[in-house]
C-alpha cells in the first residue's frame, strides 16, 4: 500500500470516527482528545490533516454531503419513474429492520442550529449541501410532472424546498418524541401532496 493511500485511509478514519461521535454528542460536546482516541491517531497526525477542530468539522460535513448526494444520485439514476424515485427517497428517511433511516443519521438535524452560530465555514458547507439536495428534488418534481407520476407545481424549486423543510422538521420532532410518528405523518402528507390526481399548486 502506498503512503498516499495510507494517508487517505487515516484521514477518512478520523472523519468517520468523528462523525459517529458528533452524531451522538454534537460538535461542541466532542473534544479533540475524544476524536483522537476513537480514531486511534496521535495529536500530531490530526494536525497533519486538519488545521483546527473547525477545519475538521468543515471537512467532516463536506464528506457527509458528498456521500449523501452520491446516494441520492444513484437513486435518481436507478429504475422507475420520478414519482417512484421520490417515494423511495421519502422511505429512506424512515428506519427499517435492516438499516437506520436518513433521519437518524442526519447531520443537518443534529448540527443545523448549533453550527449556525458557531462556524461560518461549517454552516456554509451544510447550506450548500441542502441547496444541492433541494435542486435534485426539484428536478424530480419537474420530471414527474412530465411523465405523469407527480402532480405539476407552478414553482418546483419552492415546492422542493418546502418539502425538505417539512421532512427536516419532522425529523427534529421525531428526535424529540423518540418516535417515528412525525416522519410517518410527513410520509402520508407528502404522498397526498405529490399525487398526480389533484389540482396544480
Amino acid at each position: 500500500m502506498t503512503d498516499a493511500k495510507k494517508s487517505d485511509q487515516t484521514r477518512q478514519r478520523i472523519l468517520d470516527s468523528g462523525r459517529a461521535l458528533v452524531l451522538q454528542h454534537g460538535f461542541s460536546g466532542v473534544g479533540l482528545a475524544r476524536i483522537l482516541a476513537e480514531s486511534g491517531v496521535p495529536k500530531g497526525s490530526f494536525y497533519y490533516y486538519f488545521a483546527s477542530k473547525e477545519a475538521f468539522g468543515t471537512a467532516m460535513l463536506a464528506d457527509y454531503v458528498e456521500g449523501y448526494l452520491n446516494r441520492v444520485d444513484a437513486l435518481i439514476a436507478g429504475p422507475g419513474n420520478a414519482g417512484a424515485k421520490l417515494e423511495n427517497f421519502w422511505d429512506a428517511w424512515l428506519s427499517h429492520s435492516t438499516a437506520p433511516g436518513i433521519a437518524s443519521a442526519c447531520l443537518v438535524v443534529k448540527l443545523g442550529s448549533e453550527i449556525a452560530d458557531l462556524s461560518d465555514p461549517m454552516r456554509e458547507t451544510l447550506d450548500r449541501g441542502v441547496d444541492a439536495l433541494v435542486s435534485r428534488i426539484a428536478s424530480l418534481l419537474r420530471e414527474g410532472a412530465k411523465d405523469g407520476s407527480v402532480r405539476p407545481f407552478i414553482d418546483p424549486d419552492a415546492t422542493a424546498r418546502m418539502l425538505y423543510a417539512k421532512w427536516l422538521g419532522a425529523a427534529v420532532l421525531a428526535k424529540l418524541a423518540q418516535s417515528d410518528a412525525p416522519l410517518r405523518m410527513a410520509r402520508a402528507e407528502t404522498t397526498s401532496q405529490l399525487s398526480p390526481k389533484g389540482d396544480q399548486f
